[in-house]
Protein backbone atom coordinates (compact mmCIF):
# COMPACT_ATOMS: atom_id res chain seq x y z
CA UNK A 1 0.00 0.00 0.00
CA UNK A 2 0.88 3.69 0.02
CA UNK A 3 -0.33 4.11 2.26
CA UNK A 4 0.88 7.10 2.83
CA UNK A 5 2.90 9.60 4.09
CA UNK A 6 2.37 13.86 4.03
CA UNK A 7 5.08 15.15 2.32
CA UNK A 8 5.59 18.08 4.73
CA UNK A 9 6.14 15.72 7.17
CA UNK A 10 8.82 14.06 5.43
CA UNK A 11 11.03 17.03 4.67
CA UNK A 12 10.51 17.89 8.57
CA UNK A 13 8.64 21.57 6.85
CA UNK A 14 5.45 20.75 9.57
CA UNK A 15 5.35 22.11 13.35
CA UNK A 16 1.75 19.87 13.87
CA UNK A 17 -0.81 19.64 12.84
CA UNK A 18 -4.56 20.45 13.93
CA UNK A 19 -6.92 17.14 12.20
CA UNK A 20 -7.48 15.90 8.72
CA UNK A 21 -9.13 18.74 7.89
CA UNK A 22 -6.41 20.98 8.94
CA UNK A 23 -3.48 19.11 7.93
CA UNK A 24 0.56 20.64 7.34
CA UNK A 25 -0.47 24.51 8.11
CA UNK A 26 1.06 27.50 7.97
CA UNK A 27 4.58 26.03 8.52
CA UNK A 28 5.80 29.36 7.02
CA UNK A 29 5.24 31.67 9.20
CA UNK A 30 6.47 29.72 11.78
CA UNK A 31 9.58 29.71 9.70
CA UNK A 32 9.61 32.90 9.26
CA UNK A 33 9.42 33.13 12.95
CA UNK A 34 12.68 31.26 13.38
CA UNK A 35 15.06 32.33 10.86
CA UNK A 36 17.37 34.24 13.13
CA UNK A 37 17.91 31.72 15.63
CA UNK A 38 17.39 28.56 13.84
CA UNK A 39 20.65 27.51 14.62
CA UNK A 40 20.88 28.58 18.21
CA UNK A 41 17.84 26.34 18.36
CA UNK A 42 18.74 23.72 16.58
CA UNK A 43 22.17 23.26 18.91
CA UNK A 44 20.25 23.06 22.15
CA UNK A 45 18.11 21.18 20.55
CA UNK A 46 20.66 18.51 19.83
CA UNK A 47 21.72 18.53 23.86
CA UNK A 48 19.52 15.15 24.19
CA UNK A 49 18.58 13.07 21.72
CA UNK A 50 18.13 10.00 23.44
CA UNK A 51 14.75 10.40 24.45
CA UNK A 52 13.38 11.41 21.14
CA UNK A 53 15.01 8.76 19.68
CA UNK A 54 13.49 5.93 21.84
CA UNK A 55 10.02 7.83 20.87
CA UNK A 56 10.69 7.48 17.29
CA UNK A 57 11.68 4.15 18.16
CA UNK A 58 8.10 3.25 19.27
CA UNK A 59 6.03 5.24 17.02
CA UNK A 60 7.72 3.40 14.11
CA UNK A 61 6.64 0.33 15.71
CA UNK A 62 3.01 1.35 14.47
CA UNK A 63 4.84 1.67 10.61
CA UNK A 64 6.09 -1.45 11.24
CA UNK A 65 2.43 -3.25 12.08
CA UNK A 66 0.83 -1.21 9.08
CA UNK A 67 3.46 -2.94 6.95
CA UNK A 68 2.67 -6.31 8.27
CA UNK A 69 -1.25 -6.01 7.53
CA UNK A 70 -0.43 -5.05 4.06
CA UNK A 71 2.27 -7.89 3.40
CA UNK A 72 0.29 -10.80 4.74
CA UNK A 73 -2.02 -11.89 2.19
CA UNK A 74 0.71 -12.65 -0.53
CA UNK A 75 2.32 -15.45 1.13
CA UNK A 76 -0.97 -16.81 3.00
CA UNK A 77 -3.54 -16.67 0.01
CA UNK A 78 -2.89 -21.37 -1.26
CA UNK A 79 -2.75 -21.97 2.42
CA UNK A 80 -5.73 -19.83 3.41
CA UNK A 81 -7.97 -20.70 0.51
CA UNK A 82 -6.79 -24.42 1.37
CA UNK A 83 -7.56 -24.34 4.69
CA UNK A 84 -10.70 -22.43 4.55
CA UNK A 85 -12.20 -23.62 1.64
CA UNK A 86 -12.40 -19.88 0.31
CA UNK A 87 -13.70 -19.27 -3.69
CA UNK A 88 -11.53 -16.30 -4.98
CA UNK A 89 -14.08 -13.86 -4.29
CA UNK A 90 -14.20 -14.51 -0.72
CA UNK A 91 -10.16 -14.08 -0.51
CA UNK A 92 -10.75 -11.06 -2.63
CA UNK A 93 -12.91 -9.82 0.00
CA UNK A 94 -10.44 -11.05 2.65
CA UNK A 95 -7.47 -8.85 1.10
CA UNK A 96 -9.76 -6.19 0.04
CA UNK A 97 -11.52 -5.27 2.79
CA UNK A 98 -8.26 -3.72 4.83
CA UNK A 99 -8.29 -1.08 2.80
CA UNK A 100 -11.91 -0.09 3.88
CA UNK A 101 -11.20 -0.35 7.75
CA UNK A 102 -7.93 1.98 6.76
CA UNK A 103 -9.94 4.31 5.01
CA UNK A 104 -12.26 4.93 7.93
CA UNK A 105 -9.23 4.72 9.87
CA UNK A 106 -7.59 7.63 7.94
CA UNK A 107 -10.85 9.63 8.38
CA UNK A 108 -11.05 9.23 12.12
CA UNK A 109 -7.75 9.54 13.03
CA UNK A 110 -7.49 13.08 12.97
CA UNK A 111 -10.36 13.60 15.65
CA UNK A 112 -9.18 10.43 17.93
CA UNK A 113 -5.68 11.62 18.05
CA UNK A 114 -6.92 14.90 19.33
CA UNK A 115 -9.39 14.34 21.44
CA UNK A 116 -7.58 11.48 23.39
CA UNK A 117 -3.77 12.82 22.14
CA UNK A 118 -1.02 10.83 20.01
CA UNK A 119 -0.08 8.35 22.26
CA UNK A 120 -3.76 7.16 23.32
CA UNK A 121 -4.50 6.70 19.61
CA UNK A 122 -1.56 4.56 19.23
CA UNK A 123 -2.22 2.89 22.03
CA UNK A 124 -6.23 2.78 20.15
CA UNK A 125 -4.97 1.79 16.92
CA UNK A 126 -2.54 -1.27 18.66
CA UNK A 127 -5.28 -3.11 20.42
CA UNK A 128 -7.71 -3.03 17.33
CA UNK A 129 -4.64 -4.41 15.21
CA UNK A 130 -4.27 -7.08 18.26
CA UNK A 131 -8.13 -7.87 18.38
CA UNK A 132 -7.84 -8.10 14.46
CA UNK A 133 -4.57 -10.36 14.45
CA UNK A 134 -6.46 -12.82 16.75
CA UNK A 135 -9.54 -12.80 15.10
CA UNK A 136 -7.58 -13.98 12.02
CA UNK A 137 -5.83 -16.07 13.86
CA UNK A 138 -9.36 -18.49 15.24
CA UNK A 139 -10.58 -17.92 12.28
CA UNK A 140 -12.49 -20.79 11.06
CA UNK A 141 -14.50 -19.08 7.74
CA UNK A 142 -14.61 -15.89 5.96
CA UNK A 143 -16.58 -14.04 7.95
CA UNK A 144 -14.10 -13.96 11.26
CA UNK A 145 -11.33 -13.57 8.58
CA UNK A 146 -12.89 -10.41 7.25
CA UNK A 147 -13.28 -9.20 10.63
CA UNK A 148 -10.40 -9.18 11.78
CA UNK A 149 -8.53 -8.08 8.39
CA UNK A 150 -11.18 -4.98 8.55
CA UNK A 151 -9.94 -4.09 12.37
CA UNK A 152 -6.46 -4.29 11.62
CA UNK A 153 -7.17 -2.18 8.85
CA UNK A 154 -8.76 0.63 10.71
CA UNK A 155 -5.83 0.38 12.78
CA UNK A 156 -3.33 0.65 10.29
CA UNK A 157 -5.53 4.01 9.16
CA UNK A 158 -5.37 5.45 12.53
CA UNK A 159 -1.45 4.57 12.25
CA UNK A 160 -0.68 6.04 9.32
CA UNK A 161 -1.80 9.76 10.31
CA UNK A 162 -1.00 9.82 14.01
CA UNK A 163 2.86 8.13 13.51
CA UNK A 164 4.37 10.62 11.21
CA UNK A 165 2.26 13.25 13.13
CA UNK A 166 3.76 12.43 16.53
CA UNK A 167 7.66 12.06 15.09
CA UNK A 168 7.25 15.24 13.74
CA UNK A 169 5.99 17.14 16.82
CA UNK A 170 8.35 15.54 18.85
CA UNK A 171 11.35 15.78 16.87
CA UNK A 172 13.87 18.91 16.96
CA UNK A 173 13.92 20.42 13.66
CA UNK A 174 17.25 19.10 12.52
CA UNK A 175 16.48 15.77 12.90
CA UNK A 176 12.91 16.27 11.95
CA UNK A 177 13.05 15.27 8.06
CA UNK A 178 15.31 11.83 8.70
CA UNK A 179 13.19 10.75 11.48
CA UNK A 180 9.81 11.59 10.08
CA UNK A 181 11.29 9.50 6.73
CA UNK A 182 11.69 6.15 8.93
CA UNK A 183 7.69 5.78 8.76
CA UNK A 184 7.58 5.17 5.03
CA UNK A 185 11.50 2.92 5.77
CA UNK A 186 9.58 1.00 8.84
CA UNK A 187 6.27 0.45 6.16
CA UNK A 188 8.33 -1.38 3.64
CA UNK A 189 10.34 -3.38 6.18
CA UNK A 190 6.86 -4.59 8.00
CA UNK A 191 6.02 -5.50 4.29
CA UNK A 192 8.83 -7.27 3.57
CA UNK A 193 9.07 -8.88 6.35
CA UNK A 194 5.46 -10.46 6.83
CA UNK A 195 6.53 -11.46 2.94
CA UNK A 196 10.24 -13.47 4.22
CA UNK A 197 8.32 -15.09 7.66
CA UNK A 198 5.02 -15.68 5.82
CA UNK A 199 7.08 -18.03 3.90
CA UNK A 200 8.37 -19.77 6.25
CA UNK A 201 5.43 -20.60 8.84
CA UNK A 202 1.75 -21.03 8.63
CA UNK A 203 -0.82 -18.11 8.25
CA UNK A 204 -1.85 -19.15 11.51
CA UNK A 205 1.09 -18.36 13.12
CA UNK A 206 2.00 -15.24 10.53
CA UNK A 207 -1.18 -13.82 12.13
CA UNK A 208 0.63 -14.21 15.41
CA UNK A 209 3.47 -12.02 14.61
CA UNK A 210 1.52 -9.20 13.50
CA UNK A 211 1.12 -8.96 17.18
CA UNK A 212 4.57 -8.36 17.97
CA UNK A 213 5.00 -4.78 17.29
CA UNK A 214 1.84 -4.06 18.92
CA UNK A 215 3.00 -5.28 21.93
CA UNK A 216 6.06 -3.34 21.77
CA UNK A 217 4.12 -0.45 21.05
CA UNK A 218 2.10 -1.01 23.91
CA UNK A 219 4.92 -1.53 26.37
CA UNK A 220 7.19 1.71 24.86
CA UNK A 221 4.65 3.82 25.47
CA UNK A 222 4.90 3.60 28.71
CA UNK A 223 8.28 5.15 28.80
CA UNK A 224 7.81 8.15 26.57
CA UNK A 225 6.19 11.26 27.32
CA UNK A 226 2.82 13.13 25.16
CA UNK A 227 3.14 15.04 22.49
CA UNK A 228 4.56 19.00 23.61
CA UNK A 229 2.35 20.36 21.10
CA UNK A 230 -0.79 18.10 21.91
CA UNK A 231 -0.52 18.73 25.68
CA UNK A 232 -0.78 22.66 24.85
CA UNK A 233 -3.65 22.23 23.03
CA UNK A 234 -5.67 21.11 25.13
CA UNK A 235 -4.31 23.74 28.00
CA UNK A 236 -2.22 21.48 29.93
CA UNK A 237 0.46 23.84 30.75
CA UNK A 238 2.33 22.42 32.90
CA UNK A 239 2.54 18.59 31.70
CA UNK A 240 3.43 20.46 28.36
CA UNK A 241 6.47 22.61 29.63
CA UNK A 242 7.47 19.12 31.10
CA UNK A 243 7.08 16.99 27.85
CA UNK A 244 9.23 19.31 26.56
CA UNK A 245 12.20 19.26 29.17
CA UNK A 246 12.23 15.70 28.84
CA UNK A 247 12.62 15.34 25.13
CA UNK A 248 15.05 18.34 24.91
CA UNK A 249 17.43 17.44 27.96
CA UNK A 250 17.08 18.49 31.31
CA UNK A 251 19.51 21.59 30.90
CA UNK A 252 18.25 22.64 27.28
CA UNK A 253 16.33 26.13 27.02
CA UNK A 254 13.27 25.51 26.12
CA UNK A 255 11.62 28.80 26.48
CA UNK A 256 11.83 29.74 22.87
CA UNK A 257 10.66 26.67 21.28
CA UNK A 258 7.73 26.88 23.87
CA UNK A 259 6.85 30.56 23.02
CA UNK A 260 6.81 29.37 19.42
CA UNK A 261 4.30 26.22 19.89
CA UNK A 262 2.15 28.88 21.38
CA UNK A 263 1.82 30.98 18.72
CA UNK A 264 1.49 28.35 16.30
CA UNK A 265 -1.59 27.06 18.22
CA UNK A 266 -3.27 30.29 18.85
CA UNK A 267 -2.93 31.17 15.24
CA UNK A 268 -3.85 27.77 13.89
CA UNK A 269 -6.96 28.35 15.56
CA UNK A 270 -7.90 31.40 14.02
CA UNK A 271 -7.78 29.97 10.23
CA UNK A 272 -11.35 30.29 8.53
CA UNK A 273 -12.08 26.69 7.32
CA UNK A 274 -12.26 25.80 3.20
CA UNK A 275 -15.34 23.62 2.33
CA UNK A 276 -15.31 21.39 -0.34
CA UNK A 277 -17.28 23.34 -2.92
CA UNK A 278 -14.27 25.76 -2.45
CA UNK A 279 -12.39 23.17 -4.37
CA UNK A 280 -14.25 23.79 -7.28
CA UNK A 281 -13.06 27.65 -7.68
CA UNK A 282 -10.73 28.30 -10.63
CA UNK A 283 -7.98 28.94 -8.41
CA UNK A 284 -8.21 25.95 -7.41
CA UNK A 285 -9.53 23.31 -9.60
CA UNK A 286 -6.23 22.80 -11.52
CA UNK A 287 -3.92 21.83 -8.38
CA UNK A 288 -6.92 19.52 -7.66
CA UNK A 289 -7.08 17.43 -10.50
CA UNK A 290 -3.53 16.70 -10.77
CA UNK A 291 -3.53 15.79 -7.31
CA UNK A 292 -6.72 13.11 -7.99
CA UNK A 293 -5.21 12.22 -11.07
CA UNK A 294 -1.89 11.61 -9.60
CA UNK A 295 -3.79 9.04 -7.26
CA UNK A 296 -5.54 7.34 -10.19
CA UNK A 297 -2.77 6.91 -11.87
CA UNK A 298 -1.01 5.47 -8.66
CA UNK A 299 -3.57 3.18 -7.64
CA UNK A 300 -5.05 1.76 -10.77
CA UNK A 301 -1.50 1.02 -11.88
CA UNK A 302 -2.17 -2.06 -10.03
CA UNK A 303 0.45 -1.74 -7.52
CA UNK A 304 -1.78 -3.32 -4.11
CA UNK A 305 -2.70 -5.94 -6.45
CA UNK A 306 0.54 -7.60 -6.82
CA UNK A 307 1.35 -6.47 -3.26
CA UNK A 308 -1.19 -8.01 -1.77
CA UNK A 309 -1.24 -11.25 -4.22
CA UNK A 310 2.24 -11.68 -5.04
CA UNK A 311 2.81 -15.52 -4.01
CA UNK A 312 0.10 -16.62 -5.97
CA UNK A 313 0.90 -14.39 -9.07
CA UNK A 314 4.23 -16.65 -8.92
CA UNK A 315 2.86 -19.21 -9.01
CA UNK A 316 -0.07 -18.98 -11.71
CA UNK A 317 2.87 -17.94 -13.68
CA UNK A 318 4.14 -20.89 -13.33
CA UNK A 319 7.39 -20.74 -11.10
CA UNK A 320 8.76 -23.75 -9.72
CA UNK A 321 8.67 -22.04 -5.86
CA UNK A 322 6.28 -19.10 -5.54
CA UNK A 323 8.03 -19.05 -1.76
CA UNK A 324 11.46 -17.73 -4.47
CA UNK A 325 9.90 -15.00 -5.91
CA UNK A 326 8.31 -13.64 -2.97
CA UNK A 327 11.43 -13.54 -1.43
CA UNK A 328 12.83 -11.87 -3.95
CA UNK A 329 10.16 -8.92 -4.30
CA UNK A 330 10.67 -8.48 -0.33
CA UNK A 331 14.47 -8.05 -0.58
CA UNK A 332 14.62 -5.36 -3.53
CA UNK A 333 11.64 -3.13 -2.23
CA UNK A 334 13.73 -1.74 0.83
CA UNK A 335 16.78 -0.51 -0.90
CA UNK A 336 14.62 0.85 -3.18
CA UNK A 337 12.92 2.51 -1.47
CA UNK A 338 16.02 4.28 0.37
CA UNK A 339 17.23 5.25 -2.98
CA UNK A 340 13.76 6.78 -3.96
CA UNK A 341 14.01 8.95 -0.65
CA UNK A 342 17.81 10.13 -1.38
CA UNK A 343 16.94 11.08 -5.66
CA UNK A 344 14.29 12.50 -4.80
CA UNK A 345 15.59 16.14 -3.96
CA UNK A 346 18.02 15.51 -5.90
CA UNK A 347 16.44 14.39 -9.50
CA UNK A 348 13.45 16.73 -8.93
CA UNK A 349 9.57 15.16 -8.96
CA UNK A 350 8.62 15.27 -12.10
CA UNK A 351 11.52 13.41 -13.67
CA UNK A 352 11.48 10.65 -11.45
CA UNK A 353 7.42 9.63 -11.61
CA UNK A 354 8.16 9.69 -15.60
CA UNK A 355 11.22 7.64 -15.21
CA UNK A 356 9.04 5.56 -12.47
CA UNK A 357 6.56 5.00 -15.07
CA UNK A 358 8.28 4.28 -17.97
CA UNK A 359 9.52 1.63 -15.39
CA UNK A 360 5.99 0.28 -14.36
CA UNK A 361 5.03 0.07 -17.78
CA UNK A 362 8.06 -2.13 -18.60
CA UNK A 363 7.55 -4.40 -15.79
CA UNK A 364 3.37 -4.35 -16.78
CA UNK A 365 4.39 -5.56 -19.88
CA UNK A 366 6.77 -7.68 -19.14
CA UNK A 367 4.32 -9.61 -16.67
CA UNK A 368 1.58 -9.32 -19.27
CA UNK A 369 3.69 -11.04 -22.06
CA UNK A 370 4.76 -13.99 -20.07
CA UNK A 371 1.00 -15.10 -19.16
CA UNK A 372 0.51 -14.41 -23.08
CA UNK A 373 2.80 -17.15 -24.09
CA UNK A 374 1.62 -19.36 -20.97
CA UNK A 375 -2.26 -19.21 -22.63
CA UNK A 376 -0.84 -19.95 -26.20
CA UNK A 377 2.18 -22.61 -25.07
CA UNK A 378 4.64 -20.46 -26.62
CA UNK A 379 8.38 -20.33 -25.01
CA UNK A 380 6.63 -22.03 -22.05
CA UNK A 381 10.75 -21.94 -19.98
CA UNK A 382 11.17 -18.26 -20.70
CA UNK A 383 7.35 -17.59 -18.69
CA UNK A 384 8.50 -17.92 -15.40
CA UNK A 385 11.66 -15.80 -15.52
CA UNK A 386 9.59 -13.03 -17.74
CA UNK A 387 6.87 -13.04 -14.69
CA UNK A 388 9.39 -12.69 -12.24
CA UNK A 389 11.69 -10.22 -14.02
CA UNK A 390 8.61 -7.90 -14.63
CA UNK A 391 7.01 -8.19 -11.20
CA UNK A 392 10.63 -6.99 -9.99
CA UNK A 393 11.33 -4.00 -11.92
CA UNK A 394 7.44 -3.26 -11.41
CA UNK A 395 8.14 -3.17 -7.76
CA UNK A 396 11.20 -1.71 -8.57
CA UNK A 397 10.51 1.41 -10.72
CA UNK A 398 7.31 1.83 -8.66
CA UNK A 399 9.36 1.82 -5.13
CA UNK A 400 11.65 4.75 -6.49
CA UNK A 401 8.78 7.39 -8.22
CA UNK A 402 5.45 6.53 -7.96
CA UNK A 403 4.88 4.96 -4.32
CA UNK A 404 5.93 8.13 -2.94
CA UNK A 405 6.22 11.21 -5.12
CA UNK A 406 2.71 11.77 -5.64
CA UNK A 407 2.22 12.31 -2.16
CA UNK A 408 5.24 14.72 -2.21
CA UNK A 409 3.29 16.60 -5.01
CA UNK A 410 0.21 17.09 -3.48
CA UNK A 411 1.51 18.41 -0.96
CA UNK A 412 3.30 20.96 -2.40
CA UNK A 413 0.42 22.32 -5.28
CA UNK A 414 -1.59 23.00 -2.47
CA UNK A 415 -2.87 26.25 -1.10
CA UNK A 416 -2.32 26.56 2.41
CA UNK A 417 -5.85 27.72 2.73
CA UNK A 418 -7.58 24.43 0.99
CA UNK A 419 -4.62 21.96 1.96
CA UNK A 420 -6.37 20.17 4.49
CA UNK A 421 -10.01 19.75 2.78
CA UNK A 422 -8.26 18.95 -0.77
CA UNK A 423 -6.02 16.41 1.17
CA UNK A 424 -8.72 14.75 2.74
CA UNK A 425 -10.27 14.09 -0.80
CA UNK A 426 -7.23 12.96 -2.23
CA UNK A 427 -6.47 10.60 0.26
CA UNK A 428 -10.10 9.09 -0.08
CA UNK A 429 -9.63 8.51 -3.55
CA UNK A 430 -6.29 6.94 -2.89
CA UNK A 431 -8.10 4.63 -0.49
CA UNK A 432 -10.89 3.98 -3.18
CA UNK A 433 -8.38 3.15 -5.88
CA UNK A 434 -6.55 0.98 -3.70
CA UNK A 435 -9.63 -1.25 -2.34
CA UNK A 436 -10.68 -1.74 -6.22
CA UNK A 437 -7.94 -2.72 -7.55
CA UNK A 438 -7.07 -5.50 -4.66
CA UNK A 439 -10.72 -6.61 -4.67
CA UNK A 440 -10.70 -7.23 -8.61
CA UNK A 441 -7.29 -8.29 -9.15
CA UNK A 442 -7.48 -12.29 -8.79
CA UNK A 443 -10.79 -12.16 -10.40
CA UNK A 444 -8.87 -11.07 -13.37
CA UNK A 445 -6.03 -13.09 -12.69
CA UNK A 446 -8.31 -15.95 -13.27
CA UNK A 447 -10.05 -14.79 -16.22
CA UNK A 448 -8.74 -17.53 -18.48
CA UNK A 449 -8.28 -17.91 -22.16
CA UNK A 450 -11.54 -19.57 -22.25
CA UNK A 451 -13.48 -16.88 -20.64
CA UNK A 452 -12.49 -14.39 -23.11
CA UNK A 453 -13.71 -16.99 -25.55
CA UNK A 454 -17.20 -16.44 -23.81
CA UNK A 455 -16.74 -12.54 -23.78
CA UNK A 456 -15.99 -12.56 -28.06
CA UNK A 457 -19.23 -14.81 -28.23
CA UNK A 458 -21.27 -12.30 -26.40
CA UNK A 459 -19.99 -9.30 -28.03
CA UNK A 460 -20.00 -11.11 -31.62
CA UNK A 461 -23.47 -13.12 -31.59
CA UNK A 462 -23.32 -16.05 -33.97
CA UNK A 463 -19.30 -16.89 -33.57
CA UNK A 464 -17.00 -18.57 -31.57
Amino acid sequence: MTIRLQGDVERGEVNGLEDLEKPLILEEKIVVIDDNHETDQDQESTGSIGMVLLCTFVAVCGSFEFGSCVGYSAPTQSAIREDLNLSIAEYSMFGSILTIGAMFGAITSGRIADFIGRKGAMRLSACFCITGWLAVFFSTGPSSLDAGRILTGYGIGVFSYVVPIFIAEIAPKNLRGGLTTLNQLMIVTGSSTAFLIGSAITWRGLALTGIVPCVFLLAGLCFVPESPRWLAKVGLEKEFREALQKLRGKDADVTREAAEIQVYLETLQALPKAKLLNLLESKYIRSVIIGVALMVFQQFGGINGIGFYASETFASAGLSSAKIGTIAYACIQIPITMLGAVLMDKSGRRPLIMISATGTFLGSFLAGTSFFLKGHGLLLEWVPILAVAGVLIYVSAFSIGMGAVPWVIMSEIFPINIKGIAGSLVVLVNWLGAWAVSFTFNFLMDWSSSGKSKLLHILRPGTE
